[in-house]
């Protein structure tokens, strides 16, 4: 189940509460027939919602339906999210069904990890492999030209749903198709995602993706892994040239909330680990050298609730924070799952990721705070804080001593 909103909104009118009423008919409805006549209605609403760019109606909806119908969340969730993405248009008397795709990728480096413009030539390259690796005959793909960070993917689903129409009626009137402009400034990270967005056009009601058209026994997972090898070995040679100075590890490019999630997700270990191998060689010493100090942050107007998991580093033999790396939650189990563990596991089986992640890298001593902090920052730079061993919100200073910025490869 996704995060909870940070905000309540008490009462609902109009169309927010017909999309509230609607999800939670969905949720009780006792036969496909009945599921399907109420979907068919939600649809209706939020595709006119979206094209009429009213963000906040939707917001209003996902909000009081979290706090009051939880069952409905999911339903409505998941609704917005499709209708978003996917759509039809017509070119002539050809309709098309399409959908906004992403391609995660994973980097890490010690340098800046690269975003921004694609070259032409490029752009041909990846397309021709994302076509003949990922897609079915006679379905065709739009790449947007830009390797987007995260912080410059489109920030609700209006905009989602208008840079996916926008997108395919340029691409089937062979006008340029262009990036969106003034993206935001990229913050570095350690390890981050990169993304790759394409929208594909396939005859109506026909398959999408190669994964499609798996015969019986239908062992999809087998179709996904040999489509994901190959668009890996054709898009490498492109993806190194985006991506100088960095490892990097491919995703399956799929529809666009999917494929970030996903990508959110997997993205956590490898900050970890890029981190403690990171002042392993910018302070010349051994992990065991390191302690990590866990803290769970959340909102201080949502009392117990937790948003992130903030991992601040010290050396062992002094007890400031020199460097930290943020673990985001995204489901409600995810904070037990980070720290305890599943509890289907036996006792001493029952350590959560992050540490069994921290020890795998060396870091033997992992101190687990149990306090919640609340999701403070610096005032002059905006970094967050974190927590030391005292419990003390502290700003992270690398030793004096440390190498400058950019001068030690990551990967």
């Amino acid at each position: 189940m996704r995060r909870a909103p940070k905000k309540k909104i008490q009462k609902l009118a109009g169309d927010a509460l017909r999309i509230a009423n609607l999800s939670q008919a969905i949720s009780q409805a006792g036969s496909r027939l009945e599921d399907n006549d109420w979907q068919s209605l939600l649809d209706t609403l939020i595709a006119k919602i979206l094209e009429a760019k009213h963000q906040s109606i939707l917001d209003a909806a996902a909000e009081h339906v979290f706090t009051n119908q939880a069952d409905a969340y999911e339903v409505l969730i998941e609704a917005i999210e499709s209708i978003a993405t996917s759509g039809q248009i017509k070119d002539g008397d050809t309709s098309y069904d399409i959908l906004l795709v992403a391609a995660p990728i994973l980097a890490w480096s010690r340098f800046d990890i690269a975003s921004g413009s694609i070259p032409t030539n490029l752009i041909k390259s990846l397309t021709t492999s994302w076509r003949e690796s990922l897609l079915c005959k006679g379905v065709q793909v739009c790449i947007l030209p830009n390797l987007f960070s995260i912080d410059q993917l489109p920030q609700d689903h209006c905009a989602v749903n208008e840079l996916l129409h926008q997108t395919a009626q340029h691409f089937l009137q062979n006008k340029a198709i262009i990036a969106p402009k003034d993206l935001p400034k990229t913050v570095p990270f350690l390890a981050d995602s990169r993304y790759l967005l394409g929208v594909i056009l396939a005859p109506s009601n026909a398959p999408l993706f190669q994964w499609q058209m798996t015969p019986s026994p239908f062992d999809i997972s087998k179709a996904k892994e040999a489509a994901l090898l190959l668009w890996k070995q054709r898009a490498h040679a492109d993806i190194a040239h985006l991506l100088p100075g960095c490892g990097f590890e491919f995703l399956l490019p799929e529809a666009y909330y999917s494929a970030c999630r996903e990508a959110d997700i997997l993205v956590r270990p490898i900050s970890i680990r890029a981190t403690v191998f990171y002042l392993c060689q910018t302070l010349n010493l051994e992990a065991s050298e390191l302690t990590a100090i866990v803290g769970r942050f959340g909102p201080e107007t949502h009392p117990g609730q937790v948003d992130e998991i903030r991992v601040g580093f010290t050396l062992k033999k002094a007890p400031e924070i020199i460097y930290g790396v943020i673990w985001p939650l995204y489901q409600q189990e995810d904070e037990i799952h980070a720290l305890v563990g599943p509890s289907n596991s036996t006792m001493d089986e029952r350590e959560g990721e992050i540490p069994r992640l921290l020890k795998e890298s060396g870091i033997s001593q992992v101190l687990i705070l149990e306090d919640i902090f609340g999701l403070e920052f610096c005032e002059d730079c905006q970094a967050p804080l974190y927590a030391d061993a005292e419990g003390d919100l502290v700003h992270p200073e690398m030793p004096d001593d440390a190498p400058p910025e950019g001068s030690v490869h990551l990967h």
